[in-house]
């Protein structure tokens, strides 16, 4: 965790986390900056791991010299990680298995998984399976047949004139693919989870609210009662029933611009907002609920425990190839370490919904785009998300 904090008058001290002016609309604290990664520096920002497996321009013959044209072989050693990560048994993971025998050289290529459908391409099936059956963790060789394990508990079973350095090679090759595999599920799982604890975290106190304001309106004001009805219908349909991962950015404003609906018809003119948003970022693609649970907090923190109400704004604009969107609320703040604790998860009865966010931004993204707080006791609070504007694999 790192926090970078400076001293009154002191602006030159201070290091941003984004490329964005200090708050100078009100006098007070300087605000301190806390990120959830703070404990290291970004010298050398960290990539994205790719999920493809590494493969040399070599084919798995051994040869010393690539072949005619090394990009085929590159591009097929991609088709056939990609294939092996399709369901056991599919069209696709047969594919990929004629794909890898054309390039070990081998007649017949089949991988056993145990309790998923065996895949297998080539001649000679129920003699290859059998072999593998009898492998109990290490190699065989039969009837110009080789099986081996690769990793914990799939055998690969390669048939025809194969040497052994290609045998190890397409089974390290194999291995590596499926590895990448169980993780890329484990990560979707992951992301999964982080978003049903996000819409099993919608405020039941707001909830009551809603309906409640609803009803009271019913007979004095039936027409707005009804305009409030569809605007919660809508900021339900939007945290409860959306489909996919991502949504753009435009349908997560709608969400924002419903639940701030909702909340000023409960708070009245305690609540004052400003949203502003920059015709080009709409279409940015985002993970759905990446921004409302930052105004919800907002509202509860910033607004709701003061007296008189305060401000919420929210605004989105394009900074180069990033989407860069605040909530800020003129509200207490808070110290830095209860910021701090916050994005670590450790703040007591407070900010999982912050915590989840910053994640599941952090999982898509990388390491540099998580949440980033700006605040200080008495100066507001400052939530800043960069997104990039355009991200490989990240499509509605």
């Amino acid at each position: 965790m790192r926090v970078e904090c400076a001293e009154p008058g002191g602006a030159d001290h201070l290091r941003r986390l984004a490329p964005r002016s200090r708050r100078t609309d009100r006098a007070g604290p300087i605000l301190t900056q806390v990120s959830a990664d703070g404990d290291h520096e970004r010298a050398t920002p960290t990539a994205r791991t790719s999920l493809r497996p590494r493969l040399s321009a070599r084919r798995f013959r051994g040869a010393a010299a690539p072949g005619p044209d090394p990009t085929e072989t590159l591009e097929t050693g991609v088709a056939v990680a990609a294939g092996l990560r399709e369901p056991a048994g599919s069209p696709a993971a047969t594919e990929a298995l004629r794909r890898l025998a054309g390039l070990c050289g081998a007649d017949a290529a089949g991988l056993v998984r145990p309790g998923l459908p065996d895949s297998w391409w080539g001649p000679g099936r129920a003699d290859g399976l059998a072999l593998a059956g009898r492998t109990r963790g290490r190699r065989l060789t039969e009837a110009g047949r080789t099986a081996l394990p690769v990793g914990d508990g799939p055998v690969l079973v390669l048939a025809g004139e194969v040497g052994s350095a290609a045998t190890r090679r397409a089974a390290a090759f194999v291995a590596d693919a499926l590895e990448r595999a169980r993780l890329a599920d484990g990560e979707a799982e992951a992301e999964a989870a982080r978003l049903r604890a996000l819409r099993a975290q919608i405020s039941p106190h707001f909830v009551y609210n809603a309906l409640t304001t609803i009803a009271s309106f019913v007979r004095s004001d039936p027409a707005r009662a009804r305009d409030l009805l569809e605007t919660f219908a809508e900021f339900i349909r939007h945290s409860l029933a959306a489909r996919g991962d991502y949504v753009p950015l435009a349908g997560e404003f709608r969400s924002v611009e419903a639940y701030l609906t909702l909340a000023r018809a409960v708070l009245g003119e305690r609540l004052r907002v400003q949203v502003r948003v920059a015709p080009e970022v709409l279409p940015v693609p985002v993970p759905v609920l990446a921004l409302q649970p930052l105004v919800e907090n907002a509202v509860q923190h910033g607004v709701e425990r003061s007296a008189d109400g305060g401000l919420v704004q929210v605004s989105g604009e394009a900074e180069g190839d990033v989407c860069v969107i605040t909530v800020d609320d003129d509200g207490p703040g808070m110290s830095p370490e209860h910021a701090r604790d916050v994005l670590a998860g450790t703040a007591e009865g407070a900010g999982l919904a912050l915590v989840n966010v910053d994640r599941r931004l952090r999982a898509v993204y990388g390491p540099d785009h998580g949440l980033v707080i700006e605040t200080a006791p008495g100066a507001g609070t400052r939530i800043v998300l960069r997104i990039p504007r355009f991200q490989p694999g990240v499509v509605i």
